[in-house]
């Protein structure tokens, strides 16, 4: 398949015809003005060195270098490949708590998007890792398969909300089961679950899933976001959430839940307030786990072919370039123009 990358330069070509229209009607009022000074076959007598078939042919060149100069500008590109490249890194998998309680505001903006932010600014610090993105609330969906397109991550990263898991609640056991399930079965690189929550688990069975991940060579880190007093949930009306008998809500951080969870999966707990020594903490952590190198296909939907043009283009220019209006008396015998 042929494309251009670039095609808006391709009207650079609109200056070929109206630069042709230009010549031409300079050309005939040059002509014009030498019938006045006599018959044009004495003057051409009189001026033997001048070639007008050479400077034709200089401006043609001249039309079909900006023609060239304008595909290089446009890119123009055909066939498809697939390249094979290595990366050192780790594989890391986050999962990220969108349940309803996630909204609320004891932590500013709010836990959810306090999340959304330590999460996008981990994803810049990586370099030659992989990873992958969870979303769960009281079920777990695979957002984003383990791999190296951090700009992808961000972009699923970016519409993480409540209404992306149906099911309400915060199944923490899920989460680590399906976020478990994207690694690789490799054993010698370094594997990480981040799980982010404000911890109020209402399913069980996290801790089992913690144990197994380790057994697996997981280590789990368990990033808890909200504060003890907590606070209501607010709903997009903007009341809050109430309970059947109409009193507000009130969700608070279970600290020990997550503890528990972490210390389980042979990881780390930490706790996220208003400064940034949690994403510090991580971010240290995160740097001391074996790194390997990961194969990683990287697919480039178009192959260039500019470079091809340009030989094209340099060698129109260097033809110009050699060309005189005048006959080079050096090249007397070579009846290359009239």
């Amino acid at each position: 398949m042929f494309r251009f990358a670039n095609p808006l330069f391709l009207y650079l070509l609109i200056l070929i015809p109206i630069l042709t229209a230009v010549y031409l009607l300079m050309q005939y009022k040059l002509k014009q003005q030498v019938k006045l000074f006599g018959a044009p076959e004495l003057l051409r007598a009189l001026m033997p060195d001048v070639s007008p078939i050479r400077r034709h042919v200089k401006f043609s060149l001249m039309m079909v270098a900006i023609g060239l100069i304008s595909l290089v500008l446009a890119r123009p590109q055909y066939g498809t490949r697939n390249e094979e490249v290595k990366r050192s890194g780790i594989e890391v998998a986050i999962a990220v708590d969108v349940s309803n309680s996630m909204l609320c505001q004891d932590v500013s903006p709010s836990r959810l998007e306090k999340s959304k932010m330590i999460v996008s600014k981990l994803v810049e610090q990586f370099d030659e890792d992989k990873m992958g993105l969870v979303a769960f609330a009281g079920s777990a969906i695979t957002l984003l398969p383990m791999t190296s397109d951090y700009v992808s991550a961000k972009m699923f990263l970016d519409q993480l909300n409540p209404e992306t898991i149906s099911i309400q609640g915060t199944n923490v056991a899920e989460a680590i089961v399906r976020a478990t399930a994207g690694f690789s079965k490799k054993n010698n690189v370094g594997r990480a679950l981040i799980l982010i929550t404000d911890a109020e688990d209402n399913e069980e069975g996290a801790m089992e899933a913690a144990k197994k991940a380790k057994e697996a060579g997981i280590r789990v880190f368990v990033l808890s976001v909200g504060t003890a007093q907590g606070g209501p949930i607010p709903m997009y009306d903007g009341t809050f959430k109430k309970d059947l008998s109409g009193n507000v809500v009130t969700t608070k951080l279970n600290e020990q839940i997550g503890k528990n969870i972490a210390q389980a999966g042979g990881g780390m707990y930490i706790h996220v307030d208003q400064n940034n020594m949690a994403q510090a903490i991580l971010e240290k952590e995160i740097g001391k786990m074996q790194k390997e190198d990961i194969t990683a296909s990287m697919y480039s939907a178009y192959d260039e072919q500019f470079v091809a043009v340009a030989l094209l283009l340099f060698i129109v220019l260097v033809a110009e370039l050699c060309i005189m209006e005048r006959k080079n008396h050096l090249f007397k015998n070579f009846k290359l123009f009239s």
